[in-house]
């Protein structure tokens, strides 16, 4: 009797192993892909990537981040496409032209693979059968930066666009432009390369003196150069400088009083939430009902400072 409770006992044990081993194996295998327009090596989405990483590592899954070169939703519909083909447990996507990305993404649901759409597409999310959505709705984001700009007496809104074409970016003019009611916004189309961005921004603060505020969409590759421009050309005094998103130096310029404000969307949550979301779906299949706003906030003067620190490590 006792050899054969002994010999139950090392059975269980062994089962236990061999359970716990196979529930580790099974939790290692968790694959998710994400696929992004934009590169890991700019400075917002290293922060994307940077919240990915980590909810890969706090979630014992796998994360594969992807994104095509340039902005380019034709190389960009293909790395969806290669995902789909890989049968991941879920895939992330932003959606900046959902009409060019829609067939990939609808492939990639009706091969019944969990889709969460971050930082933009929140429009197109149910129409394409997106699980749900993290990110900030634009155009609502946009009003209210308007109307903050209309509230502090400005009148003429330079609105510096370095990606034309996304979505995104042309909503959070329109909506600016919806907000700052009864004033005037100009587009200035360019694109990323930040020697570009200072001429244009100095070119046209040049031949039209009634702009009195340069908004950039991008903290680090519009904001810092408007800064940098509006302090080159001495007129700090009469053109203020505003933009989206975070970083270190733009937060600094806040502080220091040579931008009104930062716009935050929260990009470390864009990435960390949707990889926590698949990651918990495929264990357990519990996912939230609805899209989850991470944005906006507004970082002015009194709160820049408390950001800072944050920002040079990649988290805001």
């Amino acid at each position: 009797m006792k050899a054969l409770l002994k010999t139950l006992a090392m059975s269980a044990i062994a089962f236990g192993v061999a359970t716990s081993a196979a529930v580790a194996v099974k939790a290692q295998e968790i694959s998710i892909i994400a696929v992004t327009h934009g590169q890991a090596s700019d400075p917002f989405w290293s922060i994307v990537k940077n919240g990915m990483m980590q909810a890969a590592k706090d979630s014992n899954v796998k994360v594969d981040y992807r994104a095509p070169e340039t902005f380019d939703m034709v190389a960009m519909g293909q790395l969806i496409e290669a995902a789909v083909n890989q049968h991941p447990a879920g895939i992330v996507i932003s959606n900046p032209d959902p009409d060019a990305l829609g067939p990939a993404i609808e492939k990639a649901v009706a091969a019944g693979i969990p889709v969460i759409s971050m930082n933009s597409g929140i429009a197109a999310q149910e129409k394409l059968g997106i699980r749900l959505h993290v990110g900030q709705d634009e155009t609502p984001a946009g009003i209210k930066v308007g109307a903050m700009l209309k509230s502090l007496g400005l009148k003429h809104v330079l609105c510096v666009n370095q990606e034309v074409g996304n979505a995104a970016l042309d909503q959070r003019c329109a909506g600016t432009e919806k907000g700052f009611e009864g004033g005037k916004l100009t587009v200035l189309p360019t694109t990323a390369d930040p020697a570009e961005i200072e001429a244009k921004i100095q070119a046209a603060l040049t031949s039209d003196p009634s702009i009195d505020v340069v908004l950039g969409l991008s903290a680090p590759l519009v904001g810092e150069r408007a800064v940098a421009v509006v302090e080159k050309m001495g007129v700090a005094d009469k053109v203020k400088v505003a933009s989206y998103d975070l970083s270190a130096n733009f937060l600094q310029a806040v502080a220091d009083g040579k931008a009104l404000f930062a716009v935050d969307q929260q990009p470390y949550l864009q990435g960390y939430l949707p990889v926590t979301f698949l990651a918990l779906n495929a264990r357990y299949g519990t996912i939230p009902a609805g899209n989850v706003p991470s944005g906006p906030s507004f970082v002015e003067k009194d709160t820049a400072a408390s950001v800072i620190e944050k920002s040079s490590q990649g988290i805001r």
